[in-house]
C-alpha cells in the first residue's frame, strides 16, 4: 500500500506541474491587454504602458510563471487586476458557495443513481428495469441549464416555494443557504445521476452472474442480503471511477448553473474575470479546479485498494 500511495503521489505532482504549464501557456496566447481593458479604450498609450509595468505584464513570461508558481507554494495568489483585491480572498469567498453546491449535487447524484441502478438490476428485463432505463435516457438528453430553467419556472414562478436566484449568504443560516442551493444542485445532479445509474445497473448485473453469488444463494442467503452484502461492494469499482469523474464535471458545470441562478460562486468569478481580462484570477481559478480534479482522481485510486483488496500497486 505504501508503494501504491507513493506512485500515485508522484503522478499527482507531475500532473499538477504539467497542468500549470498548460494553463499558463494557454492564457498567455489569448488576445487582449488587461491594462488596456482596465484603463478603457480612450486611455493614452503611455498610461496603458505604465499600468502594464505596474502590474508586471511587461516582464518575460518565464519570470512571471516562476513568480506565480512560487507564490502558489507560499499561498500568495497575487492581486486581482480588476478588483485590486488579493486573489486568495476572492477565491475563498466564492469557494464557500461552489464547493457546498458541488457536494450537494454529488450527494443527490449518488443517492438517486445507486437506488435507481440497483433497483433496475434487481428487476432485470422487467417493468421496473425498463422504466428506470427510460427515465435515465431522458435525463441524459436534458441539458443542465434547460432543466435549471424548468425548475425555476415550476418551483419559483408557479409554486413560489424557492427563490428564482441569488444567495442570502451563510450568515443567514445554514438551512437558508442550503435552501438557496437546492434547485441548482438538483439541476446539476439530474444528468449525472442518469449516467451513474446506468453504470451502476450494468456493474451490478455483471457481478450477479459471478459464481460466488450463486454460491451465496445456494447457502440460503436471501436475494436482498446477497445484493447488498456481496454484490454491491464488488460492483463499486467502476461506479467509484465514474463518481470521481462526475465530481470534476460538477465543479466545471457550476459555471453555467451559477449564471442561471445568479449565484456568486467560483463559476461566475471565472466568467467575470475572463470578460475583464483579469488573467491572474482566471489562471488561479482554473489551476484550482484542475488541482481538485487531480486530487479527486487520486482519492478514487486510493479507494480502489480500500474497496477491493485485490488491487495492487502493479495493477495501476
Amino acid at each position: 500500500m505504501s508503494l501504491f500511495l507513493f506512485k500515485r503521489l508522484i503522478t499527482l505532482i507531475a500532473t499538477l506541474v504539467g497542468t500549470s504549464l498548460v494553463v499558463f501557456a494557454v492564457l498567455e496566447i489569448l488576445p487582449g491587454n488587461a491594462a488596456q481593458i482596465i484603463m478603457g479604450p480612450d486611455a493614452s498609450p503611455e498610461a496603458v504602458t505604465a499600468l502594464a509595468h505596474k502590474l508586471g505584464l511587461d516582464r518575460p513570461a518565464g519570470v512571471r510563471y516562476w513568480e506565480w508558481i512560487t507564490g502558489l507554494l507560499r499561498g500568495d495568489l497575487g492581486l486581482s487586476y480588476a478588483y485590486s483585491t488579493p486573489v486568495g480572498e476572492l477565491v475563498l469567498e466564492r469557494l464557500a458557495l461552489t464547493v457546498p453546491l458541488a457536494l450537494m449535487a454529488m450527494f443527490f447524484t449518488t443517492v438517486f443513481a445507486l437506488v435507481a441502478g440497483i433497483y433496475a438490476a434487481a428487476r432485470h428485463n422487467k417493468l421496473g428495469d425498463v422504466g428506470v432505463m427510460g427515465l435515465t435516457q431522458v435525463g441524459i438528453a436534458i441539458p443542465n441549464f434547460w432543466f435549471a430553467i424548468l425548475l425555476i419556472l415550476l418551483f419559483s414562478v408557479k409554486l413560489g416555494w424557492f427563490s428564482a436566484g441569488g444567495f442570502p449568504g451563510w450568515s443567514e443560516g445554514v438551512l437558508e443557504g442550503l435552501r438557496a442551493l437546492l434547485l441548482p444542485a438538483l439541476s446539476l445532479a439530474v444528468v449525472q445521476s442518469a449516467i451513474l445509474a446506468r453504470i451502476t445497473r450494468s456493474s451490478v448485473l455483471e457481478v450477479l452472474r459471478e459464481d460466488f453469488v450463486r454460491t451465496a444463494r445456494a447457502k440460503g442467503v436471501s436475494r436482498r442480503g446477497t445484493l447488498w452484502g456481496h454484490v454491491l461492494r464488488n460492483a463499486l469499482i467502476p461506479v467509484v471511477t465514474i463518481m470521481g469523474l462526475q465530481f470534476s464535471e460538477l465543479l466545471a458545470g457550476t459555471i453555467v448553473v451559477e449564471s442561471v441562478f445568479y449565484l456568486p460562486g467560483l463559476g461566475r468569478l471565472i466568467f467575470q474575470s475572463i470578460a475583464n481580462r483579469d488573467l491572474i484570477v482566471v489562471r488561479n481559478c482554473v489551476m484550482l479546479l484542475a488541482a481538485m480534479v487531480v486530487i479527486v482522481n487520486f482519492v478514487v485510486d486510493v479507494l480502489y485498494a480500500v474497496i477491493d483488496p485485490r488491487v495492487k500497486a502493479s495493477d495501476i
